[in-house]
């Protein structure tokens, strides 16, 4: 299986005084509200004649009652999703599966393979995978790699996506951290304030990625929009890709909803999407305390991680 080129991870010895930057942030240990009460909105998720214009296929708030006190240890979380860099440095060193997107546009090439192949080839694979839009039938070998390298260098910094459960969990474990709870994903979306986004109480679409017009990567590169961060400053916990946490998917203590996915069945997925449908439904779809669900085996093109860690 041939890969993309790694990246050579370094860091500098500096004054002995000054914190090595681990990519992640401190969430403090303390108590935090979880979930909401909500009443659930039949219109959203069902609509006139079961038409569902909103495209929801699931009851909307009920899985989030009741809101209920939860007390948290400190804990770390990365800061941003992982991206494709991180992730290939993963596959590199384990062998493991690529994600299916990969194959699929180019990213599993290095540029060392590259530019072995005969000009008929590259040219073949900068139209079929990597899509260049432009005459490649003129272009040389040396024009033509440089064009593919800038376009697997600003996937770099894109979140990994197209990763299962199993994938996000191997690739935190091997990175020596773990995926979050639940509960720690809510706390550090929704801050020491509780807020219903993670910029605050009041949606403000300007700051995500709400839309995309690249339908195989319908979101942006870390970090891209910067008012997408917690209080904890946490980015990319609204929107962006959604993610995977730890949990599986079950009712909250004192609830009495009922779902055929509750029990060791689904894992929880938390956060919004970019490619996420209809304009009057966003201010739903971002929420901090917004649930979603899908076993454990599935890889989506909008679907990603981060990882979190205990505190010593």
């Amino acid at each position: 299986m041939v890969l993309a080129g790694g990246i050579t991870l370094s860091a500098e010895v500096g004054a002995a005084e000054q914190p090595v930057d681990d990519g992640m942030v401190l969430i403090p240990a303390g108590e935090f509200k979880m979930g909401s009460d909500k009443e659930e909105n039949l219109a959203m998720w069902r609509g006139a004649n079961d038409l569902n214009p909103y495209g929801f296929n699931d009851r909307l708030y009920v899985d989030e009652r009741p809101m209920h006190k939860v007390t948290l240890p400190a804990f770390k979380i990365d800061k941003y999703e992982v991206t494709n860099a991180q992730y290939r440095e993963f596959v590199i060193a384990t062998r493991h599966r690529i994600p299916f997107m990969w194959g699929r546009n180019g990213y599993n090439y290095s540029i060392d393979y590259l530019s072995y192949l005969p000009l008929k080839d590259l040219r073949q694979i900068a139209t079929d995978k990597f899509r260049l839009d432009m005459d490649v039938t003129t272009m040389t070998q040396k024009s033509l790699l440089a064009e593919l390298q800038k376009i697997n260098e600003k996937r770099d910094t894109m979140p990994v996506t197209a990763v299962t459960w199993f994938d996000a969990s191997s690739y935190c474990k091997w990175s020596r951290k773990r995926l979050p709870t639940e509960a720690e994903w809510e706390k550090a979306a929704r801050g020491p304030q509780g807020f219903e986004y993670p910029w605050g109480n009041k949606w403000d679409q300007t700051k995500i990625n709400t839309m995309s017009e690249d339908d195989e990567a319908p979101y942006s590169p870390i970090g891209s929009y910067p008012g997408d961060v917690s209080a904890y400053g946490v980015y990319d916990l609204a929107a962006n890709v959604s993610e995977w946490v730890d949990d599986w998917y079950d009712a909250y203590p004192g609830s009495t909803s009922e779902s055929r996915f509750f029990g060791k069945t689904q894992r929880v997925v938390r956060g919004g999407m970019a490619s996420s449908g209809h304009y009057d439904s966003l201010s739903v779809v971002f929420r901090a305390a917004k649930r979603n669900h899908l076993f454990p085996s599935t890889a989506l093109i909008d679907l990603g991680f981060r990882c979190a860690r205990d505190v010593k």
